[in-house]
């Protein structure tokens, strides 16, 4: 219970931190605001253009695709405010700033986690929410009551699915000598979990399903409230995905942490 407070206390320390180093250069903070949204409406532009020249994809209507890209955005969004893994290894491994973290008494994935932190991201939250919004009304779906809160546990499990894949793979760093890393290719396999994963080839789908399981973050938390009750097997696995991958992340991350030699070795 300790470390859980200091870890909240530091959390305070490093948003208020956060916000007087962006309101200095109000511009930049700005400017990187308006590029995040331009590149999202970029993405739901292709989605249009796309379906200007086919009716549908698989038997996916247009709205339908608008809404899975829609809540892909939400757990991106949540998972970049606090896991901001890019920079991981030229930062921390290159650079040798993991030594310093090594030697404070909170544990060093939440030190890692709070010295990335990005709260202007929920703008993301909000992108998705009402692109999703949006593609509903078109769409005239129904919810129930209980709905916001499955929404909200898919969500999460989505953002525990992001976490566990990320850290797994900034703890590979920690064995890698590479200056590069493997992120910037996972970060392409993860934008295919924002359509429907039938699209693809088996090989793909497979891929997308239970190795990195991307489609866990867009496509099948999404087939619930669209209705799709083929789905809906996969979308009950959410949150048993999410909770897996995340162990999964957290081991390698120990593991790697064990091995770890120092930036003079």
């Amino acid at each position: 219970m300790k470390n859980v407070g200091t870890i909240f206390r530091l959390f305070a320390d490093y948003l208020s931190q956060y916000f007087k180093t962006r309101l200095a250069y109000r511009a930049d903070f700005l400017g990187e605001l308006v590029s995040n949204l331009v590149f999202e409406l970029i993405n739901l532009v292709f989605i249009i253009v796309v379906f200007q020249h086919v009716p549908t994809l698989k038997e996916w209507t247009m709205y339908e695709v608008i809404f899975i890209y829609g809540f892909f955005l939400i757990p991106y969004a949540l998972f970049s405010m606090f896991f901001g893994f890019w920079d991981f290894n030229e930062r921390y491994i290159i650079r040798g700033e993991m030594d310093r973290i090594l030697t404070r008494p909170v544990h060093n994935l939440a030190q890692v986690c709070l010295e990335s932190i990005a709260p202007d991201r929920i703008f993301g939250v909000i992108s998705g929410l009402i692109i999703m919004g949006y593609a509903a009304f078109q769409l005239k779906l129904s919810f129930t009551w209980y709905d916001p809160f499955i929404f909200i546990g898919l969500v999460i499990s989505s953002v525990l699915i992001y976490a566990g894949v990320y850290t797994a793979i900034a703890a590979v760093s920690f064995f890698s000598d590479s200056r590069t890393g493997i992120s910037p290719m996972i970060w392409n396999l993860q934008n295919y979990g924002r359509y429907p994963v039938e699209i693809y080839n088996k090989l793909i789908g497979f891929l997308l399903t239970y190795i990195l399981p991307f489609a866990f973050v867009g496509f099948y938390p999404s087939a619930y409230f669209l209705k799709k009750e083929q789905w809906y097997t996969f979308t009950m696995l959410t949150p048993v995905m999410g909770v897996i991958f995340f162990a999964i992340g957290i081991a390698v991350w120990q593991y790697g942490v064990k091995k770890y030699q120092g930036a003079g070795s």
